[in-house]
């Protein structure tokens, strides 16, 4: 029988997120959970000064405010200095709830690339790290905001497919030389 990704708490009657790893418990070396304000909407994230893409005021606003609420996290003893150092080291599962006011007005995955950056450089990870993520939308029009879990994967848990190993190209043979 699989494990359902969500279960209902039976306390709050809400739903919460199961993190990958069945055995692994918020506040353990490894999980990070905070809530956030809603990121700025896809369109709303850069803008073109002198003919080049930047990020926009509203999006360099966001990031600086999550990079607040790590510092702050850590500064409270909330974010453990094993936990960042768990997150650097491993593959990383990547839950994100968007808590929208409307069920309609924005599409689940815009403020997903603008989240990810800013948690991973906030924490001082590379991004590459992360290889599973799952998005969530929900509506809650007195609260908006994103529910954020970052946990490691262990690597006994976590393999690639199959790796390849890039050669180079392969010679291109001249017109009317011999086949091998």
């Amino acid at each position: 029988m699989e494990t359902p990704l969500y279960r209902v708490s039976s306390a709050s009657n809400t739903l919460s997120a199961l993190c990958y790893n069945s055995h692994m418990k918020s506040g353990l070396d490894g999980t990070l959970k905070v809530s956030l304000p809603l990121p700025p909407s896809i369109n709303s994230q850069y803008a073109t000064v002198n003919g080049r893409r930047i990020l926009s005021s509203e999006a360099r606003r966001f990031k600086a405010e999550v990079s607040r609420v790590m510092s702050e996290m850590s500064f409270s003893g909330r974010l453990a200095t094993g936990t960042c150092d768990a997150l650097r080291s491993g593959y990383l599962s990547l839950f994100i709830d968007f808590y929208f006011a409307t069920p309609m007005k924005r599409d689940l995955d815009g403020g997903l690339k603008i989240t990810q950056d800013a948690l991973c450089e906030a924490l001082d990870i590379n991004d590459n790290r992360v290889v599973d993520i799952h998005l969530v939308k929900r509506i809650d029009p007195r609260n908006p905001r994103i529910e954020v879990q970052l946990e490691t994967i262990p690597e006994s848990e976590w393999h690639f497919d199959e790796e390849y190993i890039y050669m180079g190209t392969p010679p291109v043979k001249a017109p009317g030389s011999p086949q091998s």
